[in-house]
């Protein structure tokens, strides 16, 4: 009896590892892309992952940046961003975060533009899988701690361009040099994890093939990281723009200076 109740266990065991086998094509972990929050979330697209960068190659035309405006016009998002709505972000100075976005990113656009480079200015929501040679989304910080102060960039958790570090790496450099301000190393998981990096999750999200980074150009609940935002946006306007052209002239996109 003992030995016949050994044998069925058995095969009902064994039953069920080759269906997980079958149902993960061998890989009983499955395959993830960027998670939408965090490094520790999995979640499994309904097709091949990798089915849209499969033999991806760079469309021809000119130098593309798409600059989105963080939480501007949170209002319009369709029902899968339905959770970004009441989102208004950090306020400080008399201003809400969307408009000291606004400044920043309409002042990169002109840099951008003067050197002949195509400029999409984005909203909350972006059009399905966006593809540019570079998208970054301009944010501005809030705490508590009226103390806190500085910049941080981050790309995706995966970055299936390959490039969104050196392009962290470049606008850093610049970004330092030109505010005086101190590198915040509190790179937050709702960063690296951000919604518009999620393309296997959201329709309205990058292309994989997207070299993007986010930003938090300062802390608009600090006097004087929010002097320097509010007051003179073109300064950290340049710095981005700096950073972005140097990147562009690496992979030979833009004509160097």
């Amino acid at each position: 009896m003992l030995k016949k109740l050994a044998l069925v266990t058995l095969i009902i065991f064994s039953a069920l590892i080759f269906s997980l086998k079958s149902t993960n094509n061998g890989n009983i972990n499955g395959t993830s892309g960027a998670p939408p929050y965090g490094e520790g979330e999995s979640e499994v697209p309904a097709t091949d992952p990798f089915s849209i960068i499969n033999n991806w190659t760079r469309p021809d035309g000119p130098a593309s940046v798409g600059i989105q405006i963080g939480h501007y016009k949170n209002d319009e998002v369709p029902e899968e961003l339905e959770r970004l709505k009441n989102n208004s972000g950090a306020e400080g100075g008399g201003k809400w975060e969307w408009e000291v976005n606004f400044a920043i990113a309409t002042a990169i656009a002109q840099k951008l533009r003067e050197e002949n480079i195509i400029v999409d200015m984005l909203p909350t929501t972006i059009p399905p899988k966006y593809w540019a040679d570079v998208f970054i989304s301009i944010h501005a910080d809030g705490s508590e701690d009226r103390g806190k102060s500085g910049y941080k960039f981050a790309g995706p958790w995966r970055d299936y361009s390959k490039k969104s570090a050196d392009l962290v790496s470049i606008l850093e450099k610049h970004y330092e040099e030109a505010t005086g301000l101190a590198k915040d190393e509190n790179i937050s998981r709702n960063m690296r994890g951000y919604y518009a990096f999620s393309w296997w999750r959201y329709e309205h999200s990058v292309h994989p093939m997207t070299t993007s980074v986010i930003a938090e150009t300062g802390f608009l609940t600090n006097r004087g990281d929010q002097k320097l935002l509010i007051n003179t946006p073109e300064i950290p306007a340049r710095a981005i723009s700096e950073g972005i052209l140097e990147f562009l002239r690496g992979e030979k996109l833009a004509i160097s200076q």
